[in-house]
């Protein structure tokens, strides 16, 4: 499943997978908060912390983080994704050259420092 993180500035959307991850959580969570910061702000500052295995997410919830990254191509501007894989810090990085707007990667323990990169204008 994937829950909004509680409490965070007003510019981003966070969020926090746990569990199995499908396409309904991307569908009723994630999409609806995305549309509606980038319809307010013009832009996407996201953060998400990732508490599951990759391998909890499912097909439907990989297509449904593809499309995001498509729909919202041109808005990206911040992207802080969490978590203590070796593996996922990698791809955020390189991610991160061939997606428009900065993505980094932090260690769990890093949430607030996170928080503070991902809403600094």
């Amino acid at each position: 499943m994937i829950i909004v993180l509680p409490n965070t500035p007003s510019n981003i959307v966070a969020f926090k997978a746990l569990g199995e991850v499908t396409k309904k959580d991307f569908e009723e969570v994630v999409m609806p908060a995305v549309d509606n910061l980038v319809k307010k702000t013009g832009k996407l500052n996201y953060l998400l912390e990732i508490d599951t295995e990759l391998s909890n997410f499912t097909a439907g919830a990989w297509w449904q983080d593809a499309l995001l990254g498509i729909k919202k191509l041109t808005k990206w501007n911040k992207a802080a994704i969490i978590s203590d894989s070796e593996g996922i810090s990698k791809f955020t990085t390189i991610f991160s050259v061939i997606m428009p707007g900065e993505f980094k990667a932090f260690k769990k323990t890093e949430l607030n420092k996170a928080i503070e990169w991902v809403s600094a204008e």
